[in-house]
């Protein structure tokens, strides 16, 4: 039998005797239209109870069987981790991971990350460890305090600033 017939025979409306031992063919409506096919065979099998509308997701199922975790902690955690860093995913995943939160992370760790950059050689996102730090502040005097705070680590390493690459026309 050729793979074209065998096409055919399987694109058929109707079953045929190929397949001959679907016990499921009873159930489902001799229909053409495969709509009504699906819901017909879950509601007959009794598994659609089994079947939920809502589901947790793994964060806040692991949230709500451990602690909240504090600043310290979460301080603590990330430093850990950007000593651990060996490439740039790692240190780009870890930036992503501790930026997410609602919270802007403490210089301790923005002093980790950096020289996590500078160890595995990754310039731009040094740079853009600063522009992380600018978007997750409230106003820009807390971002001067960071930046004041960061200086010397900043200088030692040789991280510049965007805005002092590509400083913004006054019009």
């Amino acid at each position: 039998m050729s793979s074209t017939s065998l096409l055919r025979i399987a694109a058929r409306a109707q079953p045929s005797t190929f397949f001959r031992s679907n016990g499921l063919r009873n159930l489902t409506p001799r229909s053409s239209n495969a709509i009504y096919a699906v819901p017909a065979l879950f509601a007959t099998s009794g598994s659609a109870s089994s079947f939920s509308t809502s589901s947790v997701r793994k964060g806040e199922q692991e949230a709500s069987h451990s602690h909240e975790e504090s600043f310290e902690e979460f301080t603590a955690r990330y430093e850990k981790e950007f000593d651990q860093v060996h490439d740039v995913f790692e240190l780009q995943r870890n930036l992503n991971n501790a930026f997410a939160y609602d919270l802007v992370p403490s210089p301790s760790v923005l002093v980790a990350a950096l020289k996590a950059a500078r160890r595995v050689n990754d310039f731009p996102t040094a740079v853009r460890i600063f522009e992380g730090i600018k978007a997750k502040v409230e106003n820009r005097g807390q971002y001067d305090q960071y930046l004041e705070e960061l200086k010397p680590l900043r200088e030692e390493l040789g991280v510049s600033l965007k805005e002092d690459m590509f400083p913004e026309e006054v019009k």
